[in-house]
């Protein structure tokens, strides 16, 4: 008998509290899609919220991951039928290999396209789309300096302002990634470090910059926020500095970074007539239409397949989560399941 495996955390804290369970496959239920998983994508909100550092978090034991790709085996929905290949998104529950989903949060998957393409889909490119278009209304010609340029969302996130002729400035923490941005038409790159402000400075050319995609936090959110032009946006949507580098959070070192987290003074902006502001995906889970109208406006803008860069099996979850907080990552971490 075909067994449903996922992955369960009954109590935060560590990595470790993740654990492979079994059970049997969930019966459909009415309105829904039973989806059998076949590549399910990574995000820095599963290592948060394993860890209890999320704020968004299910109380009690839950099954962590955001967003998967697979096939229908069952349907009570007219939009979807048994066969057909979908990805799709899901406020926790994504670390399964089988969902019974709400249709509204599956679409198909585009022709041509993997399971692994599919996964690595959603949760980046709302991110990177929300970031740029709903709060940094980037308009065309605009300057925009990506953080974290080489991960899924910053690759998606060029792809997306390159679609409005934007000169893009992609920022990575390691040499070895300059070469990936280089290919996928960053205008300029910059390698994160001490002389930071000059290197942006050299980077913009005499060019304005009017927007930020800040997911580093500390010195570089200043240094990027001083450097904006009047009437320039910071958007953030992450925060690296406070990512674990183990299987359990130092609550020591992520305290002094808490008290000296990035403040920008209201009157201050007021005065340089510059804009900081933050959002979590998660909380439009709950917007079916605002993410209806983005997913709408992100099809007309024809994007490529997302770049997959590092695949795991469903069984390697513990080294996939080990390798995504090492930052060495570039692209999309996936797993698959083997059915």
């Amino acid at each position: 008998m075909r067994m449903r495996e996922f992955y369960l955390v009954r109590k935060t804290g560590s990595l470790r509290n993740l654990k492979l369970d079994r059970s049997e496959i969930p019966t459909l239920q009415k309105g829904k899609v039973l989806v059998a998983v076949k590549s399910v994508g990574l995000n820095y909100a599963d290592i948060f919220a394993i860890m209890g550092l999320y704020s968004a978090t299910p109380e009690g034991p839950f099954i962590p991951g955001l967003e998967f790709s697979g096939e229908v085996l069952a349907s009570d929905s007219g939009s979807f039928v048994p066969g057909q290949k979908v990805m799709g998104v899901t406020r926790f529950g994504g670390y399964d290999s089988h969902i019974v989903a709400d249709p509204d949060y599956l679409f198909p998957l585009p022709a041509g396209w993997s399971f692994e393409e599919g996964a690595a889909f959603p949760v980046q490119t709302l991110t990177a789309y929300y970031a740029l278009r709903s709060l940094g209304d980037l308009r065309s010609g605009q300057t925009v300096l990506i953080h974290s340029a080489a991960g899924g969302v910053g690759l998606q996130a060029n792809r997306i302002a390159k679609q409005y002729n934007a000169f893009t400035i992609g920022v990575v923490g390691h040499e070895a990634k300059v070469d990936l941005l280089k290919r996928e038409g960053f205008d300029e790159t910059i390698v994160r470090g001490k002389h930071f402000s000059d290197d942006l400075r050299r980077a913009l050319g005499g060019r304005p910059l009017n927007l930020v995609l800040e997911t580093t936090g500390g010195k570089y959110f200043y240094d990027s926020y001083n450097m904006m032009a009047p009437m320039g946006r910071l958007v953030a949507y992450g925060s690296a500095q406070f990512t674990p580098s183990s299987h359990r959070p130092n609550y020591i070192s992520l305290l002094f970074r808490y008290l000296f987290r990035p403040r920008v003074d209201p009157l201050t902006m007021i005065k340089s007539n510059k804009s900081v502001m933050a959002f979590n995906l998660i909380w439009i889970y709950d917007q079916k239409e605002i993410m209806k109208e983005m997913l709408t406006e992100i099809e007309a803008l024809k994007l490529p397949a997302p770049i997959v860069g590092h695949r795991f099996n469903f069984s390697q979850m513990h080294e996939a989560l080990t390798l995504f907080q090492s930052g060495r990552t570039t692209g999309k971490i996936v797993l698959n399941i083997e059915t």
